[in-house]
């Protein structure tokens, strides 16, 4: 019998190198999954949406800038909405809340980015296989509404400040209005319109002004005439108080003597009722209750001559007098 070729030791160091890389390779791309999360236990989410236009599998999900989904499938649904399943790991489920909110974001740089936000960590954990909807928002297709309105912004300031326009004439007014304040009559000028109306109104003022001052003038002769006329009537000092003097006071005292000699007059007369008595008393005294009589007479003459002087007096003064006569200063 022949004896075996020896093996090639070449071939087996190539066989084993060849394994030693392909463990590498496999021992790689399990390393990679396994960092990725393909072996870590997921829920699934689904996210409805009407429109999946830069969606694509494998887009990340975020919560406050980390990845914590990762999209699997993109589906049709039966009422033509779009179904986004989401899987997301066990261990960042947490973040997750029956209250969160999910979004779907179209930048006009860059591609479409979907967050999740949940405002209320103390909320019930989402369950596995949660549908939610998602909200959308393409700046991109704000752009033509963006455009419209200021096109229709344009076009209403054109029309404002085209020539004719009312803004144009309020303008024209205010400057016109700004001028008469401006001008030599002020405010007059700008309210009566014309000049020779705001020369009439100023000239009325003044007229107005210098008829004021000679009322204050005669204004302070008549409180002078009125304060003479009550230091002469009432006899009131210069400080306000009574003093004396004045035809009151005077009038006072003339009344003060016409009572006392009037009680005088009564005392006399109740005499002269005590003699009356006496005289049809005593019938055989004629001569000396005549001679009574006749003393008393000339009494009770005396008293009535000196009311009458009293009363021509009082009559003579103010303000019995009839044709009595105050001469102010």
């Amino acid at each position: 019998m022949d004896p075996q070729p020896p093996v090639n030791n070449l071939e087996v160091k190539a066989g084993v190198l060849l394994m030693v890389l392909l463990l590498l390779v496999v021992g790689s791309a399990l390393y990679v999954m396994n960092a990725r999360g393909a072996f870590d236990r997921t829920q699934k989410l689904v996210l409805m949406s009407d429109d999946s236009e830069g969606v694509v599998t494998g887009m990340e999900m975020t919560f406050a800038g980390f990845a914590i989904g990762t999209v699997s499938r993109i589906e049709l649904a039966d009422d033509g909405n779009v179904r986004i399943v989401v899987d997301v790991p066990t261990k960042d489920a947490k973040w997750l809340r029956s209250s969160s909110i999910f979004t779907m974001e179209k930048a006009l740089v860059g591609g479409t980015k979907i967050r999740a936000y949940s405002g209320v960590l103390s909320d019930p954990a989402l369950e596995d296989g949660a549908v939610r909807q998602v909200l959308r928002g393409d700046a991109a297709a704000e752009i033509p509404k963006l455009v419209a309105q200021v096109r229709d912004l344009l076009n209403n300031l054109n029309g404002l400040t085209r020539e004719g326009a009312p803004l144009s004439q309020s303008l024209a007014s205010l400057q016109a209005t700004t001028a008469a304040l401006n001008g030599p009559n002020g405010a007059m000028g700008m309210l009566f319109g014309n000049e020779d109306d705001a020369k009439k109104i100023v000239t009325t003022i003044d007229r107005a002004n210098t008829l004021l001052s000679r009322v204050d003038k005669l204004s302070a002769r008549l409180d002078g005439l009125v304060a003479n006329a009550d230091k002469q009537v009432f006899g009131a000092g210069g400080d306000g108080s009574a003093a004396q003097g004045g035809l009151v006071n005077d009038a006072r005292a003339t009344v003060q003597q016409l009572t006392a000699v009037l009680n005088d007059a009564q005392g006399s007369l109740k005499k002269v009722d005590g003699l009356l008595v006496e005289a049809q008393g005593i019938a055989t005294n004629t001569r000396e209750a005549t001679t009574d009589l006749t003393a008393l007479r000339a009494e009770v003459e005396a008293s009535l001559r000196k009311v009458d002087s009293l009363i021509n007096d009082l009559n003579s003064k103010w303000p019995f007098s009839r044709e009595s006569e105050i001469v102010l200063p």
